[in-house]
Parts: C-alpha cells; structure tokens; sequence
C-alpha cells in the first residue's frame, strides 16, 4: 500500500520522495505491537549520549534509528532479505550494530520484539548475553496483547520490570537502547 503508484494518503508520499520515517513506516505496516513499542521505547528510552534510544532491527542495515528517513528503495531492499539467522546479509549488520553500540558503553539494551523464535535471540545473544533484556510481562502474549499493554504503560508513565532473555531476575529501569 504505501508503495502503491496511486495511493494518496500521506505516509505513501512521504515514501515516494524519501521522506518517510522507518519508525512510522513500520509502524504502519506492523499495527498495534510496532505502535506499541514505538511509543514506550520514545517514552522511556535513556541511552548514552551519541546513541539513538530507539532504533530498529532492520533486515538489511542492522540496526537503525526510529527517526531515519526512508522511501521506496529502502523497502524494496528490506524486502529481498529474509530475517533469517542463517542470512548473513541479515546477521553480518545486526552483528556490526551491536559492536559499535558496545564501544560507546551501552550496557543493557531492551528487545521489545521476539524472543520466542530465536530470529532475533539467535544473533544477539552471543554478543550481549545478560545485557539483552526484555519486558518480563510480555511472557504468554500475542503481538495484540503486547502492543495494548505497551501503550497502556507510556498513559500510565508506568516502565515494565525487565528480564535478561532466557534468564531470571527482573530490572526496574530502562538504561540503554532499545530495539
């Protein structure tokens, strides 16, 4: 839809002259969870100076800032790359992200996305272990059921307690980035 040739509406013109940012792109495309997540990781967000506090994971260019400005090239490239551990046009800039977020001293660094598949996990975990949390009340819920209760928390100025993924122990506050 947005990269329809006649669609008017403003997102889709946005991305036909290069205009559009990734976090409202995905968002659009992704529905409540992304809208979700968008939302708390702005509210909450505290990285390090020199870091964006929310960025995505993207399937070609690793890690990305929310705020990056994007158009119909960068969805048509993000579309020939699976999101795959096995890829390593998705794994090498996860992977090269992840190293230069370390060297400017991020120590904990919250996945608001899927922990359960291991697309994600599988890559980061080697690299962050206990540093890669992630919301402990997301455990049992579906993407709907994650992305209400996500907003919820940003209208209630409430942080969730995070996990370290695949370990126990919760965190009270969110001091790094998020993705």
């Amino acid at each position: 839809m947005l990269t329809r040739p006649g669609a008017t509406f403003e997102l889709a013109r946005q991305v036909r002259i290069g205009a559009a940012s990734l976090g409202e792109v995905f968002a659009f495309c992704s529905g409540l969870y992304f809208r979700g997540k968008l939302a708390y990781a702005r509210h909450f967000a505290q990285p390090p100076e020199g870091i964006p506090g929310v960025q995505i994971i993207t399937p070609s260019r690793g890690l990305v800032a929310a705020e990056t400005l994007i158009g119909k090239y960068e969805l048509s490239e993000f579309a020939r790359i699976p999101v795959d551990t096995r890829e390593p046009r998705f794994t090498g800039p996860l992977k090269q992200s992840i190293q230069t977020m370390s060297a400017f001293g991020v120590s904990e660094i919250i996945l608001l996305g899927s922990v359960a598949t291991g697309k994600y996990t599988d890559t980061l975990l080697p690299l962050l272990g206990q540093r890669l949390l992630f919301p402990s009340d997301f455990a049992g819920r579906g993407d709907m059921s994650r992305g209400a209760l996500l907003l919820r928390s940003v209208a209630a100025n409430e942080e969730l307690h995070y996990v370290p993924v695949g370990l126990a122990g919760p965190r009270a506050s969110m001091s790094g980035a998020t993705l």
